[in-house]
């Protein structure tokens, strides 16, 4: 009886090894970057808070922001100096001597602005220069600033504030404890004279109420320090 040849490749013959799957190792929940450490005055975490993704987490318009900034600092200047020109300093109407004959450089009046006591050339004059920004852009530039402030981490949020003393060294250690460097923006939800005399001797620190936020403000100084209460109040 004939047997059929049946021919083997070598690849039927290779049999892969039965590979145990083994389980995904679990990996701790993302986080959106918003969630910050709550610091007591201690310096010591005193629990955890989320900041609202609409202020905090928002696109940053440089644009913007540069454009609030210059309003800000426009109208931060007063422009007052004000110097008279020949048109309004005392004196002259005659001529001061006859044009020829006496020796003298010609003159015409005594309010020219090379004589001493005349008038002034290109005088600095009071201006009145304030530069408007409509509501909603104040808002969306300080939206921004607060974002770009908590994408580079110089947000801190820290609570009792309104039990702090009028010592300064309180406040000292706390800086101390956060290790804060460089100049630093308290934020408060309402005025505390407490915290005022013990932060009016460390140098390169600030304390402001949330109401008087804006771009220049968060921009100008490093590390900004929100209290719990001030953030609600910020919304």
């Amino acid at each position: 009886m004939a047997v059929a040849k049946v021919k083997v490749t070598k690849k039927e013959i290779i049999t892969k090894p039965a590979v145990k799957e083994v389980p995904k190792a679990e990996t701790a929940p993302k986080t959106s970057g918003l969630s910050l450490t709550v610091f007591g005055l201690d310096g010591k975490a005193a629990g955890s808070i989320t900041l609202p993704k609409e202020i905090f987490g928002q696109p940053i318009n440089k644009t913007l922001i540069a454009h609030a900034v210059r309003v800000y600092q426009t109208n931060m200047g007063t422009h007052t100096a004000h110097t008279k020109t020949r048109g309004e300093v005392n004196g002259g109407g005659a001529k001061p001597w006859r044009q020829k004959g006496t020796g003298n450089a010609r003159a015409g009046s005594r309010r020219s602005p090379i004589w001493v006591g005349g008038g002034r050339v290109f005088a600095p004059r009071f201006r009145d220069v304030k530069m408007s920004l409509p509501t909603k852009m104040k808002h969306a530039a300080l939206v921004s600033a607060l974002s770009a402030k908590a994408k580079d981490h110089e947000i801190k949020i820290v609570s009792g504030f309104e039990k702090a003393t009028s010592k300064t060294k309180v406040i000292a250690q706390m800086v101390k404890n956060l290790e804060l460097s460089g100049t630093t923006l308290i934020v408060i939800p309402a005025k505390n004279e407490n915290l005022k005399l013990a932060t009016r001797n460390i140098q390169n620190i600030k304390t402001d109420i949330a109401t008087n936020l804006n771009a220049l403000s968060v921009l100008t100084y490093k590390n900004l320090v929100l209290s719990k209460e001030a953030v609600e109040k910020i919304k």
